[in-house]
């Protein structure tokens, strides 16, 4: 496990506050992000990923436009999307949009493709959400044909037909790197083993442990398929600070403030500070000093059997200051002690 694990950072450029509690721009939020990208790259994390979204509150509507910013900027760090709505998109465009990025970034690029937990990109780009489903799976079998052919013959629902279709650029070396976002939906499970990509779990809540019913579920599929399983990843929420008492400070406000906004949204009650504390105890929020964030790593990769661990760092309006300090203490103290711990 120890020389396996990927440790990673993600966010969705929530749009951020200055340290004097004014908001700042979309425009200066998503500079602020590219800066981050480029520290974790310094810094030796492994993985920077960018969620997509269009709505006030997050700054990153066309992640890959940021990635290649990021790469022009860094060596080794590995970019990609978390997530990208590929229900909303052309999966054409998003294939030669990553393939651009991967030859940028000299092979560097990822995709994790996903539903969408928002839908404000279906009405922006004319998609019905009554064919919420029959979209993603009409293009994941468009885009996995993209990945592995250099012409491209395909039939579905949701487009026109192509055939013997060639679509560039090529990736240079192997296959794009491909995962599957998946909150829950055991059927986005068996799809990702049917379609042979990697699983990323999107734990945003409650005990982690909660999903090795879907690790299993992905494992039995493949051994079905008589293929080795792609690798499981899991996203979730977290931020690092000298203390546990400081960070949960630090933390709280700006991440009650996105929480029941979008809480709001979906009639959930407001957060309060009993649950605060029992989801970064028990549940999926890595909030605290770098050994408490560590040690919650580290069992949540022995318990799913995890290669990657993506921290979303950013929440609310959260300061970029304090974003640094962050990424700062996760990629020299954390990343180090969990793998000391799982060695």
């Amino acid at each position: 496990m120890a020389a396996q694990l990927e440790l990673g950072v993600d966010t969705f450029g929530d749009v951020m506050n200055g340290l004097d509690g004014r908001p700042l721009s979309q425009a200066q939020t998503l500079r602020n992000v590219v800066e981050e990208g480029a520290l974790a790259d310094q810094l030796g994390v492994d993985f920077f990923g960018l969620g997509e979204h269009h709505r006030a509150d997050f700054a990153v509507s066309a992640p890959e436009v940021a990635l290649a910013a990021i790469a022009a900027r860094t060596k080794r760090i590995r970019l990609g999307s978390a997530v990208t709505v590929l229900s909303s998109d052309d999966p054409i465009r998003v294939f030669q949009r990553f393939s651009t990025l991967d030859a940028i970034s000299n092979g560097r690029a990822e995709v994790i493709l996903g539903r969408g937990s928002f839908t404000e990109s279906f009405p922006l780009f004319g998609f019905p959400l009554s064919k919420y489903e029959e979209l993603f799976e009409d293009k994941l079998d468009l885009f996995v044909k993209l990945i592995r052919n250099e012409a491209v013959t395909w039939s579905g629902e949701t487009r026109p037909p192509l055939k013997e279709q060639g679509v560039f650029p090529r990736i240079e070396n192997g296959e794009l790197t491909t995962w599957i976002g998946v909150g829950g939906s055991p059927e986005s499970v068996v799809r990702a083993a049917r379609y042979d990509l990697g699983l990323m779990l999107a734990i945003i809540g409650g005990d982690p442990k909660r999903f090795r019913p879907y690790v299993d579920l992905y494992q039995r599929a493949y051994a079905q398929l008589k293929k080795p399983p792609r690798p499981i990843g899991v996203h979730s929420p977290g931020f690092v600070g000298r203390t546990d008492e400081e960070a949960r400070a630090e933390f709280y406000p700006d991440y009650k403030s996105m929480r029941d906004r979008i809480g709001g949204e979906r009639g959930w009650a407001p957060l309060g500070q009993a649950e605060y504390i029992q989801e970064i105890e028990y549940g999926s929020l890595y909030v605290g000093s770098p050994e408490t964030v560590a040690r919650k790593i580290a069992a949540t990769a022995r318990a799913l059997g995890a290669q990657r661990f993506d921290m979303k760092y950013s929440a609310g309006g959260l300061a970029h200051e304090k974003i640094i300090g962050c990424i700062e203490l996760y990629a020299g103290q954390v990343m180090p002690r969990v793998r000391e711990l799982l060695g």
